[in-house]
């Protein structure tokens, strides 16, 4: 293998996964008797190439840039820094977590691949600095590779010619290993380090490392007449080391700033309040070099500056250099256009140039804020009786329980998964995380399966999935004690069985794909699955134990009772009610504050998660029989069957002509409640309804109705007619909202594209919508700098919370999507 040059680099993936290929190529050539154990060990070979290629990323999704290996207590990397010439604007504006107070003018992933790496862009305008930090990964050796990092700041227009800027580059390392600043003996006698400054260390798991902080080409620095800038010029860069408690690492910010006060407090003793040294020789660390879990490298910038950061790991080929950085960021940046524009070609009328930019934002955002979480969660596990919701006034009682309730953090677990916001809600979210897979799984297989694995390893041995993984105190930190805790009998919608379906659709449409050609063995691990069946089929055959546990689970805990009230329906038993029931909400479905039943009664039946019920055991029925478990298959195949009929029979309500939830009346008789928008509209978005349905065309007609739930930037949540539209906190009862959107233009596609009497009106819904959508998310993206979580239905602004790249990012997945409005078809009278 070359050793010299770019293609040492460009070829280091391709000759860690070349033999992979071959025994892929190997294996569909030459089958034999002991096929199994031919799959088995490319399963093996596939897992380990992948979790190589994964193993480092911007997992520390918190921040604006965070490094860290997909390895519990190891190694984190960040960056800090703020405007340095101005006392108040150093300590109000020092940028670490991403916020949305900051008032950001934009932030975020310009282009991200989780293999190779991208660019992100921060633009601080209180800080009147604009930041380019291109992250690159490096494969090769038995560590997992290397990565490099390089920062750019560029003063903004409205910037003075000589703003100063303070950076701090930081790592820390949990758990047994060493860390230390190299030559940090002879270092620490200095005032401070001239050129580069190495970092050197090993853990178990990485083997030995170092990390590189250069000084970057030509950078300039603030002028400084005090008398303490001779002991200490700006020209430098400062480093202090020290040694915490392991549990306090995370508050890297709080740490720095006690590390600043002792230069502070030398300040003070030394000159006085009245002749205190500028704020850039102020706010610096003590120059202290040495070992510790907790290290600090501060530069301090005047105008533009740049300067690499490079970990190499000591079982790689060669040490990363600036001039190999510079040469991947260059090859990344092609080898991502291309690799997007192929998975995602955006169709009529949003295939031109505009949209580009937006695409691949979006979806880089998505990727880039791909999160590695390992801690312990807060769990209720009291089994209280009142946590049953068997009898009237049960939310008052279950509220009482929590309050007696004892809570317990478990143990800790890992979880690796994307984040709906960085800013907002920097952790996992397991009925976004079906959303979040979608694309990715056009993209990257692999990874869309080690999202999967990961969030079913996380279930209990009951079948349990925690809804909002807050793992250990960083992410608790930034959740509301109200919120923290998770209870064991609370569902979630399971939309990670619609990425299941996904999986499937491929399988069954793909073709084996060509051995060799132009692809690279980076693109060949994101579709590798579906060029061989067995493997894909393997991942499915891991998982199947847990899907059904998962499932069972579902019907056991989340009921609804049919007998007790006389209803009349097809089957006994397929009927459902969210647990976690109070007056004004109904937190687990998903559907916050949609407008259901007042008061809150136990015999309650809820259409959508009866409808989830339905897209749940079609997805486990299409597994069971790709698995070759026929008997499992007919098992589902009958519950499937009875949760259609009894959708139809204990939720259709003739005279308001849509899906409704149920409920008991004062006189104990099973009575409709109907809220027409996204909840009565479920037995639609998840595939309950065949194209020849009599209950589709009223579905469609209040679809398409402005009066009701049709606006210009979108579907509303609620129907403009219902009183509750608008009112009180107003989360889920008129705004527009993309996941559900999507659902809605999946659902309008698949009636369009199918024989029946509804097609023509399902594809003219369907290209308005798109459209309709399409360009608000858009608008308000050009406008903003932003995706946003939801949207104003009646102007179309974005809305609540900022930087939403988690499920908004369906638009690339919807550009994507075939534009039918020029397209043939007619229905079927």
């Amino acid at each position: 293998m070359p050793t010299q040059g770019i293609m040492g680099w460009h070829l280091g993936l391709s000759f860690l996964l070349a033999w992979i290929l071959l025994a892929l190529d190997v294996t569909n050539a030459n089958r034999h008797e002991d096929g199994e154990n031919d799959v088995s060990s490319l399963v093996n070979k596939v897992a380990k190439a992948n979790n190589e290629s994964l193993l480092w990323g911007p997992y520390k999704s918190n921040l604006y840039f965070g490094v860290q290996p997909r390895i519990p207590k190891s190694i984190v990397a960040g960056l800090m820094w703020s405007r340095a010439d101005d006392y108040e604007a150093l300590q109000k504006n020092f940028r670490h977590t991403c916020e949305q107070s900051d008032e950001m003018a934009g932030y975020g992933w310009e282009e991200y691949d989780p293999r190779t790496g991208g660019r992100e862009t921060i633009h601080d305008a209180n800080n009147q600095l604009d930041i380019t930090i291109d992250f690159v990964k490096i494969s090769g050796g038995k560590h997992g590779g290397s990565w490099a990092a390089r920062v750019k700041g560029t003063p903004r227009e409205d910037a003075p010619s000589d703003l100063s800027t303070t950076v701090i580059f930081y790592t820390t390392l949990e758990g047994l290993g060493r860390l230390e600043v190299d030559d940090w003996e002879t270092e620490s006698r200095k005032v401070g380090t001239e050129g580069n400054v190495r970092l050197s260390g090993a853990t178990m798991e990485l083997g030995r490392f170092t990390i590189d902080v250069t000084a970057g080409p030509d950078n300039d620095h603030p002028h400084c007449n005090h008398p303490s800038c001779e002991p200490k010029p700006l020209d430098k860069t400062f480093v202090a080391s020290m040694e915490i408690p392991s549990e306090a690492l995370w508050q890297s910010k709080i740490m720095l700033f006690a590390t600043m006060r002792q230069t502070l407090q030398e300040a003070l003793q030394e000159y006085g309040e009245q002749n205190l040294p500028p704020p850039e020789r102020l706010f610096t660390v003590p120059h202290i070099p040495g070992k510790g879990n907790m290290h600090f490298v501060q530069k301090v910038f005047r105008g533009p500056f740049e300067f690499d950061i490079l970990f190499s790991s000591g079982s790689s080929p060669e040490p990363v250099t600036s001039e190999k950085l510079t040469k991947q960021i260059e090859n990344n940046a092609k080898s991502f256009s291309t690799n997007f524009e192929k998975v995602f070609p955006r169709k009529s009328p949003f295939n031109t140039p505009e949209y580009a930019e937006f695409s691949k934002n979006m979806f880089s955002n998505l990727v880039g804020g791909i999160g590695y979480f390992y801690g312990s969660g807060i769990v209720d596990r009291s089994a209280a009786p009142e946590y049953d919701e068997l009898d009237e006034g049960f939310w008052e009682e279950a509220a009482e329980a929590r309050e007696r309730a004892k809570p317990e953090e478990e143990e800790p677990h890992e979880l690796f998964t994307c984040v709906p916001s960085r800013s907002f809600f920097p952790r996992g979210f397991l009925w976004d995380e079906g959303f979040h897979l979608i694309p990715i799984l056009d993209y990257d297989v692999e990874l869309a399966f080690d999202i999967l694995k990961s969030w079913f390893n996380s279930m209990d041995e009951d079948g349990w999935i925690a809804r909002e993984q807050i793992l250990g105190l960083e992410a608790r930190n930034k959740v509301p004690p109200e919120f923290r805790v998770q209870y064991p009998h609370y569902a979630n919608p399971p939309t990670l069985f619609m990425v299941l379906e996904s999986i499937l659709d491929k399988l069954e449409s793909s073709k084996p794909g060509k051995k060799g050609g132009d692809l690279n063995a980076a693109d060949r691990l994101r579709s590798i699955d579906f060029e061989n069946r067995d493997l894909a089929l393997a991942h499915l055959r891991s998982l199947y134990p847990l899907l059904k546990r998962q499932y069972f689970w579902f019907k056991k805990t989340q009921w609804g009772d049919i007998k007790s009230y006389d209803r009349e329906a097809y089957s006994t038993k397929e009927a459902y009610r969210w647990r976690g029931r109070t007056v004004m909400h109904i937190l687990t479905s998903g559907f916050d504050d949609y407008p259901r039943a007042q008061p809150p009664h136990p015999g309650e039946l809820h259409v959508d998660l009866i409808s989830w019920m339905g897209m749940m055991t079609r997805a486990l029925r299409r597994v069971a029989s790709a698995l070759g478990k026929t008997d499992d298959a007919e098992e589902f195949s009958g519950y499937e069957d009875a949760i259609k009929r009894n959708i139809d029979d204990l939720h259709w309500d003739d005279a308001a002509q849509t899906f409704c939830d149920a409920t008991i009346d004062e006189y104990e008789e099973s009575v409709h409640v109907c809220h027409k928008g996204y909840v009565s509209l479920m037995p639609f978005l998840t595939g309950m309804l065949a194209p020849d349905s009599p209950r589709l065309k009223p579905v469609l007609d209040l679809i398409g109705d402005s009066a009701e739930l049709w606006s210009d930037y979108g579907i509303r949540s609620l129907s403009k007619k219902d009183p509750n539209y608008g009112k009180d906190e107003n989360y889920w009862r008129s705004p527009v909202w993309i996941n559900i959107n999507y659902m809605i233009l999946k659902s309008l596609y698949d009636v369009g594209t199918s024989p029946g009497p509804h097609q023509s009106q399902a594809r003219q819904l369907y290209s308005a919508l798109r459209k309709n959508v399409i360009n608000n998310v858009f608008r308000e993206w050009k406008r903003t700098g932003y995706a946003w979580e939801q949207y104003n239905p009646d102007t179309g602004k974005g809305q609540r919370t900022q930087h939403f790249t988690g499920w908004t990012s369906l638009v690339v997945k919807i550009m994507a999507m075939e534009d039918l409005s020029t397209a043939g078809g007619h229905d079927e009278l």
